[in-house]
């Protein structure tokens, strides 16, 4: 019985339960927000879609316990209309931080023992909030942190030789934030060194340019739509099938990174247990001083909590 629980179903939670039901990768889900009519809403949109599906999902609402032998739970709850004025994730701070001390504690009471995926802003202190006070492991909990941003760089290069998306291989690290960078040192175009296949092509790239495309990319999004939904839930449910495999996924996501005591986006590889091991990868001078600005800015931030 591959079982989930999510909390909070707006744009991005729904778009997960919607991809978890229709893909028929849920026998069982259980929806909490705390508005109740917007839960019943989605359990019954839900069930109204299964009469067409090949596939069936048990799905129950508002109920905490119904945690306790879930598999994997997701954390969806957010206000980006808080960030609206700043363009900055740290803007909806103080309000999911109030959420993680409501939830925080009934996820424990649950009993609850699987594994955690968390989208919510911002994304690496909310992450290690969660897990600090949930009283899981660094190893059962995860943020999807630059996991998605690294996607955006692989579409913001792919642009650029016309190539596709899943053949661009790299990362960006970091916070899933302003602090974030592309350590361009690892990205390949094809299987070849972007920088040496730039040349071949005749391509004069400016990388701080596009360093900002990938950085700003989810403002983009937002300023079409008012919010962020189909990239993000992707990304969530591509970890969550690689917890339920036991997939041996390597991947960036936000998790705990012992040399600065904080989580972070960085290399990771995901399987049965959650985050099986940070994957230690080669960067340059440049790139380490990068990475840890950015673990400075996410612990400086995460203090005020």
């Amino acid at each position: 019985m591959r079982k989930f629980g999510i909390i909070g179903v707006g744009h991005v939670g729904v778009t997960v339960a919607y991809t978890l039901v229709t893909k028929g990768i849920a026998d069982e889900l259980v929806l909490i927000d705390k508005k109740e009519d917007k839960a019943i809403s989605e359990q019954l949109d839900l069930q109204d879609a299964q009469a067409r599906l090949d596939t069936s999902t048990i799905i129950k609402i508002q109920d905490y316990s119904e945690l306790k032998d879930a598999d994997i739970l997701f954390l969806t709850a957010g206000k980006v209309d808080a960030a609206k004025e700043t363009g900055s994730r740290w803007a909806e701070f103080e309000y999911t931080n109030a959420i993680v001390k409501e939830v925080a504690p009934k996820i424990k009471a649950s009993g609850f023992n699987g594994v955690v995926i968390d989208t919510t802003n911002p994304c690496d202190a909310i992450t290690q909030y969660l897990q600090k006070s949930a009283g899981l492991t660094t190893t059962q909990v995860m943020g999807t942190g630059t996991f998605l941003d690294t996607a955006r760089m692989q579409r913001v290069v792919a642009e650029q030789f016309g190539a596709n998306s899943k053949n661009i291989t790299g990362y960006t690290l970091g916070e899933h934030g302003d602090s974030q960078f592309v350590a361009w040192s690892g990205v390949r175009v094809n299987n070849h060194p972007l920088v040496e296949f730039a040349k071949q092509q005749g391509k004069d790239l400016n990388y701080d340019d596009l360093e900002e495309e990938i950085r700003k990319g989810g403002w983009a999004v937002y300023k079409g739509k008012g919010y962020t939904s189909f990239g993000i839930a992707t990304c969530a449910v591509k970890l969550a099938q690689a917890v339920l495999s036991d997939a041996q996924f390597e991947c960036p996501v936000s998790c705990y990174n012992e040399e600065f005591d904080t989580y972070i986006g960085q290399p990771a590889v995901i399987g049965k247990h959650g985050v099986e091991f940070v994957n230690e990868i080669k960067l340059t001078d440049e790139e380490k001083a990068k990475l840890k600005n950015s673990a400075e800015t996410i612990k400086e931030k995460f203090a005020t909590m």
